[in-house]
């Protein structure tokens, strides 16, 4: 038996970065009073989220991993709760910036950065004035607890991302999120379809997912989002076994069992039947095989 306790968050944001981060840190302890050894924050936490307006004076909130006060911040709560913490921030690499996630381990030591690799660009979400594509590729820490693998928000659509972590030995899909109204047009709520599609990452991959998202209502010059929670966690065949509501400042867990998990994996034969030789296509933008 290999049991592992896994937390999802959810908060509001303010313009309040100080504050921000002290409710961080207390959904962080509320999770770490509940048993949970792995806890995920959501989306760009330090800040409302920006990306509703392209203004160049947000890119001052950008800073290099090193220089980042709230990973060094929250490496020193992962060592003193034995906890692991994905961090969610806005990296500045020279002059690159980028969508980042750390893993922090439980003793402490940041294991190494996530870039967002599917930058969303529409209203409200205009995330390509900010941020590069990522080029770390998709990536699996070796924690205390558990194989972790990390995409962040838009990431979460694509299928491609979950199998290659799942590929690469994930025990856990964990993805950080700010999704929630579209400004363009408020009846259209996403929430069902949003999870259905992680869902279906787990149930395909055999894994369980969690997920954090913000809640409350940012409103910028022209454009406003009410952010819709529901974080959640499924189990390793796509139910959901706990979640958060819509509006409410939530720490929900979980508890698996990831020998038991590996051995359903092994046997059910989904890793053992794939055919990688005919998923060329899978490689092009269109369908068709290049043509040379």
């Amino acid at each position: 038996m290999n049991q592992v306790t896994v937390a999802a968050t959810q908060m509001a944001c303010s313009d309040d970065r100080k504050e921000n981060i002290d409710h961080a840190e207390n959904l962080v302890a509320t999770a770490s009073k509940k048993g949970a050894q792995i806890i995920l924050l959501q989306e760009l936490f330090e800040t409302r989220y920006f990306c509703q307006e392209e203004k160049q004076a947000y890119f001052r909130l950008a800073t290099p991993l090193e220089k980042n006060s709230t990973i060094k911040h929250f490496a020193k709560i992962a060592k003193k709760l034995g906890v692991v913490l994905p961090i969610s921030f806005f990296e500045r690499k020279n002059k690159a910036f980028y969508n980042t996630v750390a893993m922090i381990d439980a003793d402490g030591s940041v294991l190494g950065t996530y870039r967002k690799c599917h930058i969303p660009d529409g209203p409200g979400y205009e995330e390509k004035f900010y941020f590069k594509p990522g080029d770390t590729g998709f990536k699996v820490w070796s924690t205390k607890y558990a194989n972790l693998g990390v995409g962040i928000c838009w990431d979460q659509w694509f299928p491609e991302a979950a199998r290659i972590m799942a590929l690469q030995g994930a025990d856990l899909l964990l993805y950080p999120t700010a999704i929630g109204s579209e400004p363009v047009d408020e009846t259209n709520d996403s929430k069902n379809h949003w999870q259905t599609c992680m869902q279906g990452h787990s149930a395909c991959n055999m894994l369980p997912v969690i997920v954090s998202n913000r809640i409350g209502t940012e409103q910028f010059d022209n454009s406003q989002i009410t952010f819709y929670g529901s974080s959640f966690i499924t189990d390793n065949k796509g139910q959901i076994v706990a979640q958060a509501d819509r509006s409410s400042k939530s720490v929900v867990t979980a508890i698996f069992d990831l020998e038991l998990h590996r051995l359903e994996m092994a046997a059910w034969g989904l890793f053992r039947d794939r055919r990688p030789s005919q998923y060329s296509l899978l490689l092009s933008n269109d369908g068709e095989e290049e043509i040379v």
